[in-house]
């Protein structure tokens, strides 16, 4: 009876972790994704990256409605262990232009939404930053994630913590928590 007892509480925390880890990569796009690519390279050599499927994070800095769609401006910044983008805008490798074929409202991308886009590589567009040509990669959006606010400031910090009410414990340093802790 115990053996059996330890079997299902196992295959329950199992259960519940899978539940955890979702992605926010469809399924369908998955195989597709060519995880080798950087955005350094393609920022080096747009064109030769054409028609290749990535997956870039960032901080929109500027949406503006086009008639193919709606085109965000992003500041690239690296993925996190969630597919989202990090919070430290120093370490961004530059920008990104995607064009998203439907209409997207760009009063609901306001400037500093943080999104995670799965995109295809179409080349390169030169357009001004202030006073200076910059050139953007760009990408068709062939998947948008828009991560929500609290989710950005419900992250966690890795390593120990510790509670005004007693108690230690060890986090996971994820947005879905996680980790080990013991109260009094």
């Amino acid at each position: 009876m115990l053996l059996g007892t330890r079997q299902y509480l196992i295959l329950g925390l199992l259960a519940v972790a899978a539940g955890c880890a979702t992605s926010v990569i469809p399924e369908s796009l998955e195989p597709q994704v060519d995880k080798a690519v950087t955005f350094s390279q393609v920022l080096e050599a747009p064109d030769s990256y054409r028609g290749k499927v990535v997956v870039w994070a960032g901080e929109v800095l500027k949406a503006k409605a086009m008639k193919g769609g709606t085109q965000l401006e992003v500041l690239q910044l690296p993925l996190d262990d969630e597919q989202g983008p990090v919070t430290d805008r120093m370490e961004s490798k530059g920008r990104f232009l995607a064009l998203q074929k439907e209409f997207l409202d760009p009063a609901t991308m306001t400037d500093g939404t943080r999104v995670t886009i799965v995109g295809e590589i179409t080349g390169a567009a030169v357009e001004k930053i202030d006073e200076a040509d910059y050139r953007f990669p760009t990408l068709d959006v062939k998947h948008l994630h828009r991560w929500d606010s609290r989710q950005v400031d419900d992250r966690r910090v890795i390593g120990p913590w510790w509670n005004v009410f007693g108690g230690v414990g060890f986090g996971g340093g994820s947005r879905s928590g996680g980790g080990i802790s013991i109260g009094f």
